[in-house]
């Protein structure tokens, strides 16, 4: 049976949005107040929402209680900051149909607007482009949020899904858009140029192409670079929409080396390390078998272009 919410569901608004790192102790426990001090940065820094759980948030390294409490932490920090109007968006992907259907259920329960669903890619080769509609379906019938497709094909086993299966999943009543951490400007254009943007919200995620991404038809930017500087990505969406393309096109310059340095530091512990240095809290403790980064030993050379971004950042 449908959700009750398909008949009018809606994609979230374009903008920046962020998939947070969650930051723990030495022991490896949610550090809630890290947590929070890194929602009301991000908010004050003009994103348009916080995706909760997606890979920058080690959502498989934590139990459904966790991810659960985890969302609500976020949802009750934005609210009682008068940061209502930013969204919450929630990593809901399972391995299986039945606790992607699950987890639906406790995003939507601990304040989350939408889910950004995961394809299973535990087993790939079993997964035909019949599974992948079936599964996406399946989930997006029951699910009481509506329902975005995350194509990250690092995290699935290689799973690639093209834009052949994401515009048929597009046409879903529940199914309101997709985060391509692909960073396929290609599949992106043609999903842009193939389902309204009232319908579906396409989504790069990555910096190196927010942009392109923006050229091409997006709906903003759903990146892990935000996590240290989102007034820089909210600063070259104002350019984009106020048509100054030169000015936007040094900044994008700038975010692509940056998220080029982050991802050589290995991202999750990356943005740790960096947040942890230069903002004030958190620490750099990731859960195994990740392991935090040491920025001294990586040397200066390694955040050259990440200290100018900074930089810029603190000037907004």
């Amino acid at each position: 049976m449908m959700s009750s919410s398909t008949a009018n569901s809606a994609p979230p608004p374009p903008g920046v949005y962020v998939p947070a790192v969650i930051f723990v102790d030495e022991n490896e426990e949610l550090d809630i107040p890290a947590i929070k001090a890194h929602v009301l940065r991000l908010a004050k820094g003009g994103v348009t929402g916080i995706l909760v759980q997606g890979s920058n948030g080690e959502a498989q390294h934590l139990s459904h209680d966790e991810r659960k409490q985890a969302i609500r932490v976020t949802r009750e920090t934005l609210n009682e900051n008068g940061f209502e109007h930013v969204l919450v968006i929630a990593g809901t992907g399972g391995q299986s149909t039945k606790e992607t259907k699950k987890l639906c259920a406790d995003a939507r329960e601990a304040g989350a607007s939408h889910a950004l669903v995961l394809t299973p890619g535990v087993w790939p080769t079993q997964m035909t482009k019949e599974r992948i509609l079936k599964f996406h379906r399946d989930v997006a019938d029951v699910s009481p949020i509506p329902t975005m497709i995350y194509n990250f094909p690092v995290v699935t086993a290689g799973l690639n899904l093209d834009s052949d299966i994401i515009a048929e999943l597009g046409k879903h009543p529940n199914i309101v858009g997709t985060k391509l951490s692909c960073a396929d400007i290609g599949k992106l254009h043609r999903l842009t140029s193939t389902l309204p943007t009232s319908k579906f919200a396409t989504f790069p995620g990555s910096s190196s192409v927010y942009l392109q991404g923006l050229v091409s038809g997006s709906a903003g930017i759903i990146g892990a670079l935000p996590n240290v500087a989102p007034k820089a990505h909210a600063e070259l969406y104002r350019l984009w929409k106020e048509g100054k393309l030169q000015e936007a096109e040094k900044l994008q310059a700038l975010l692509g080396h940056a998220d080029w340095e982050l991802q050589k530091l290995g991202s999750i512990a990356g943005i740790k390390a960096v947040v942890s240095k230069h903002f004030g809290y958190g620490a750099t403790h990731v859960r195994g078998p990740l392991t935090p980064r040491d920025l001294e030993a990586a040397g200066p050379a390694a955040t050259v272009k990440l200290e100018e971004l900074i930089a810029f950042e603190k000037s907004l």
